[in-house]
C-alpha cells in the first residue's frame, strides 16, 4: 500500500486478496497438493489480480479507486466460489511452518514475523537504493515531470500495483497462518485498515513523500491502540475504530497543513 500511495493512487482490494491467498491455501492443501507449489500459487494469485488493476488504471485510464474496488469485488467473489465455508487447514507441513518459532526468554521469534522483517527489508532496499524505487517518488511527485525525465512512468504504475497484490496475498498466506484455515469473510476492512498505517506514518496521500519504516510505525500504533483497548476490558471494541478515526483525520489535516506551508 505504501508503493501505490506514494505514486498518488489508492487500492481497495488487499482486503480481499488476503482472503483470497488464504482461501486458496487451504483448499489447496486440503485437496493433498504439495505445500511447495500451494504458496507460490496462492502469492502469484494476488501478483495477477494487481497486474489486472495495474493495467486498467495505466493503459485504460481507469481511476485506480475504480480499477481497485473492481479487483476487490473479483478476488471476493473468487473467494465464495473455492470455499463459501471456512476451510480448516490439517496439511502437516503448513502446520509445522506456521508453529515454527526460535524462543529467547520472555520473547518468541516466529515464521510471520521473520518473513516480515525479510519483506520490510527488502521494500526499504528497493524504495531506497534503487532506480524504480526513485522512479515511484517521481511519479507520486509529479507524473507529467517524470514523463517529461524519461523515466518508465507506465511500467512503474503497474508494477506498484502488481507488489501491493503480491504483499497482500502474502499477508494471506500469513493470516492462514495465524487462523489454520482459510476464510472468505477474512479480511473485510483490512484495506482501510492498511491505509490508516500507511498515512499514519507520514506517507502523504497525494504521493510523492513517505517512508517504508514509517507505515511500520503506523501498524504498531495501530496494533498498540487495538491491544489497550482489548485489555481494558472497560471499553467496546469499537472504541478501536474511533480512536483510529480521529488518528487519522488529524494526520490528514497535519498532512495538509505542512504541504500548504512546503508550498
Amino acid at each position: 500500500m505504501t508503493c501505490v500511495i506514494l505514486t498518488g493512487g489508492i487500492d481497495l482490494s488487499v482486503g480481499a486478496v488476503l482472503a483470497l491467498s488464504s482461501v486458496i491455501t487451504a483448499t489447496m492443501l486440503n485437496a493433498g497438493i504439495p505445500l511447495s507449489l500451494v504458496l507460490p500459487i496462492a502469492i502469484l494469485s494476488g501478483s495477477i489480480i494487481g497486474l489486472g488493476m495495474g493495467v486498467m488504471i495505466q493503459y485504460f485510464e481507469v481511476q485506480p479507486f475504480v480499477a481497485t474496488l473492481a479487483g476487490m469485488f473479483l478476488a471476493r467473489g473468487l473467494c465464495f466460489i473455492f470455499a463459501p465455508e471456512s476451510v480448516p487447514i490439517r496439511d502437516e507441513g503448513f502446520v509445522a511452518l506456521s508453529s515454527w518459532g526460535v524462543s529467547a526468554g520472555r520473547w518468541r521469534l516466529t515464521a510471520a514475523v521473520v518473513i516480515a522483517v525479510l519483506v520490510i527489508a527488502g521494500s526499504w532496499w528497493v524504495l531506497h537504493r534503487t532506480r524504480f524505487g526513485r522512479t515511484v517518488y517521481a511519479v507520486g511527485g509529479g507524473e507529467q515531470s517524470a514523463t517529461l525525465m524519461g523515466l518508465r512512468v507506465a511500467r512503474t504504475k503497474v508494477v506498484v500495483y502488481v507488489i501491493s497484490g503480491t504483499c497482500a496475498a502474502l499477508g494471506g498466506i500469513l493470516f492462514a497462518m495465524f487462523s489454520r484455515s482459510g476464510y472468505a469473510l477474512t479480511g473485510v476492512g483490512m484495506e482501510l485498515d492498511a491505509i490508516a498505517a500507511v498515512v499514519i506514518g507520514g506517507t502523504l496521500l497525494v504521493g510523492g513523500m513517505g517512508f517504508i519504516l514509517g507505515s511500520v510505525v503506523g501498524v504498531m500504533v495501530l496494533g498498540l491502540i487495538q491491544t489497550i483497548i482489548t485489555f481494558e476490558g472497560t471499553l467496546s471494541s469499537w472504541w478501536t475504530k474511533i480512536v483510529i478515526g480521529g488518528l487519522l483525520l488529524i494526520f490528514v489535516v497535519l498532512q495538509r497543513i505542512l504541504t500548504l506551508r512546503r508550498n
